[in-house]
């Protein structure tokens, strides 16, 4: 739950048209996929205890609990979420895949101080903003069971890491600036031929049985304007290592900004910092060449918010 990445040499032309009311020209898009990789799982030397090893006494079922809460919040944690995502789809394989911001590299990190709110952040509040934003909903209150249920599943997942230590495959991976500013059209193109199929032509992902199985990537069911995915810099570092989900590394890495942008260029929930002015609150808390919050992208300014269906 938590949540991303991005930008260039074009970042000077790329975020100056960011923070520009300016439409995107058309470019090229990358047609030759990277060789496929497995780095993904083979770049991280720490491997986090199994499931078949999860203890069956009482510790154990708060273990369990937190597992089922973190694969299906909108099931164990309804109270909380405000949308269609899990935690799952942003800390992939449960949270145990490396390079998806996996449990076992987040949890030995806490308390860290975070510039987000300015303080230092226990991991309950960690896990709180990942409702608050990535979810869409609000937080638990600190002690409550789902945070306690969730804290105990990643104090489990780190079982052997050491506590302050960065481990090879934390979080997203950082990208190099890309050789073009990420691209609107290209980004477009990109969706179109390596995302629409999970996610579909709208970006609304895919539900099952009312669970879902593709997530929305913009719109009013997905992550709000607050959430770390919003940075184009996070989402291109997730999409190369992961995307399309089976095939991470796949994409280039001008692919990867592309269609980042192109995600992100989308209007979505409020940030639910906003104080009734977005140039204010992107001076407050987006103001950065990998946010799009504020900015105009083919003429639209974004950041106005999508509301709850």
């Amino acid at each position: 739950m938590k949540p991303l990445q991005w930008i260039m040499v074009g970042a000077s032309l790329s975020l100056a048209a960011c923070h520009q009311p300016a439409q995107q020209a058309a470019a090229p898009v990358s047609k030759t996929p990277a060789p496929a990789s497995s780095s993904a799982k083979s770049a991280s030397r720490f491997e986090p205890p199994s499931e078949s090893s999860m203890p069956s006494d009482e510790f154990g079922k708060q273990i369990a609990l937190g597992r089922q809460i973190f694969i299906d919040p909108g099931r164990y944690a309804k109270a909380y979420v405000g949308n269609q995502l899990s935690c799952e789809n942003c800390h992939l394989d449960a949270g145990r895949l490396a390079h998806s911001a996996p449990l076992w590299s987040a949890y030995p990190m806490y308390p860290a101080y975070r510039a987000k709110n300015h303080h230092v952040n226990t991991f309950e509040e960690r896990l709180q903003g990942c409702f608050q934003y990535s979810m869409n909903g609000k937080a638990p209150p600190l002690g409550d069971p789902v945070l306690v249920a969730l804290e105990t599943y990643s104090y489990w997942m780190a079982k052997g890491a050491p506590t302050g230590t960065s481990l090879p495959g934390r979080g997203y991976p950082k990208l190099s600036k890309p050789a073009m500013a990420p691209d609107y059209a290209r980004g477009e193109a990109v969706f179109k031929r390596d995302c629409a199929l999970c996610h579909g032509n709208n970006g609304q992902g895919q539900q099952v049985a009312d669970r879902t199985v593709f997530p929305p990537l913009w719109g009013p069911q997905s992550f709000n304007w607050g959430a770390g995915m919003e940075q184009i810099n996070n989402a291109a570092g997730f999409i190369k290592a992961n995307m399309p989900l089976g095939r991470g590394n796949t994409l280039t890495d001008q692919d990867a900004w592309d269609v980042a942008y192109f995600m992100d260029a989308h209007e979505r929930p409020q940030d639910p910092r906003f104080n009734g002015s977005i140039s204010e609150t992107r001076s407050a808390f987006h103001d950065t060449p990998d946010s799009l919050y504020g900015v105009a992208v083919n003429g639209t300014m974004l950041g106005q918010g999508s509301s709850k269906q």
